[in-house]
């Protein structure tokens, strides 16, 4: 190699002679170790390596330069001149020079390489962290999950018990109520005193409400539990059925004043006691949460091939946050009325009640023109 090319190579050359005496350097191979070129020729180039390096050179690197001719990227620790290592890869090939043996060596220095070796461990050693991680958030979520399903089972174990329980308690309240009212209606045709008859008025009235409430919570339980709300619909006029529900409502609530307005003629196929079961909970609702002060209007329309019953009232306007939730069980508008309507169903029970004839409820609600429920079916008729 030209002297000019082998002094300005990018890597650190040196030709040594068999026992490791270098013949020659490169000015990288000064720069490398901090000595300088006259100082390193005669040198032995193990005598350059740390103590471990020499080892390896005795027992493994000169053996292999001598049995296979060459060595190829063998990692080696070389001493700089004030003491600290200089780590490099040597490639290493054995020549034939006149009537002796040398060995041309090039070290390459492995600074840019260690680091980037240090970076793909460091890379591996986090990707194996976060699969880890990864595998332990699985677990922990499919845990999770397990205790989710087995706690929302549980809950809907107790749930159907509870709803059971409800049925079967406003079931077995059922007789013990029908002989109040009995009991109550015979002792009222005899001759009583003004403050006994105010009294069995009380016990007729807390009885029909009791009754109201039980039945809205037997229809919750087979709504809920059971196959479903049944009805029994039949061809009728839907005026009269409203009208006599009317009539009946205002003994039912004396300090209201009910009114019935009926639009369009014909029959409609539906069933008259579920009908009246629902003018019956949206009057209840009217009272407990309108204005008693002006008229509750529930109106039968058979019109413009619509059949609808509505009821209004006028009072304080529903909130507009809870007009989402309104037909759910458990549900108020506000806290006002509690003492008509104690349960909550009311609502839910009329929107089944359209729902299982085909149709289904609506409400609309401001403060000037009061509040409106409306039912609308399919019209048969």
């Amino acid at each position: 190699m030209p002297a000019d090319l082998f002094d300005s190579a990018a890597c650190a050359l040196a030709v040594t002679a068999q026992d490791g005496m270098i013949l020659q350097a490169n000015a990288r191979f000064s720069e490398w170790l901090g000595f300088s070129n006259t100082e390193l020729c005669g040198k032995r180039f193990q005598h350059l390596l740390t103590m471990g390096g020499r080892i390896f050179h005795q027992t493994h690197l000169a053996p292999m330069l001598r049995m296979h001719g060459s060595v190829t990227e063998v990692k080696l620790d070389m001493l700089h001149r004030d003491g600290h290592k200089v780590t490099v890869l040597l490639n290493g090939i054995q020549r034939e020079q006149a009537d002796s043996v040398v060995y041309d060596l090039a070290l390459f220095g492995t600074t840019d390489r260690d680091k980037y070796e240090r970076e793909l461990l460091n890379a591996r050693n986090l990707a194996e962290a976060l699969l880890q991680e990864k595998t332990a958030t699985e677990l922990a979520l499919q845990q999770a999950q397990a205790e989710l399903r087995e706690a929302y089972a549980i809950s809907q174990r107790r749930a159907l018990f509870a709803e059971q329980m409800v049925a079967i308690v406003s079931h077995d309240l059922k007789n013990p109520l029908t002989a109040i009212r009995m009991a109550s209606d015979f002792l009222s045709r005899s001759e009583r005193t003004p403050k006994e008859r105010q009294l069995l008025g009380h016990i007729g009235q807390s009885s029909e409400r009791a009754q109201r409430m039980i039945a809205d919570l037997l229809d919750f339980t087979q709504a809920r539990v059971g196959q479903g709300i049944s009805i029994k619909a039949a061809s009728l006029d839907l005026h009269s059925v409203i009208h006599r529900a009317v009539d009946e409502l205002r003994v039912a609530f004396p300090k209201a004043t009910l009114e019935h307005h009926s639009v369009g003629q014909g029959d409609a196929c539906l069933d008259a006691d579920r009908v009246q079961q629902i003018i019956g909970n949206l009057v209840a609702n009217s009272v407990a949460y309108g204005d008693l002060q002006r008229p509750i209007t529930v109106t039968s329309r058979l019109c413009d091939g619509a059949c609808e019953v509505s009821v209004h009232n006028y009072g304080e306007p529903i909130p507009e946050s809870l007009l989402a939730g309104l037909f759910e069980p458990m549900t108020r508008g506000t806290d006002q009325g509690s003492d008509v309507r104690s349960v909550g169903l009311g609502l839910y029970i009329v929107r089944e009640l359209a729902r299982v004839h085909g149709g289904d409820v609506a409400v609309k609600s401001c403060a000037v023109g009061g509040t409106t429920f409306s039912v609308e079916f399919p019209w048969l008729g």
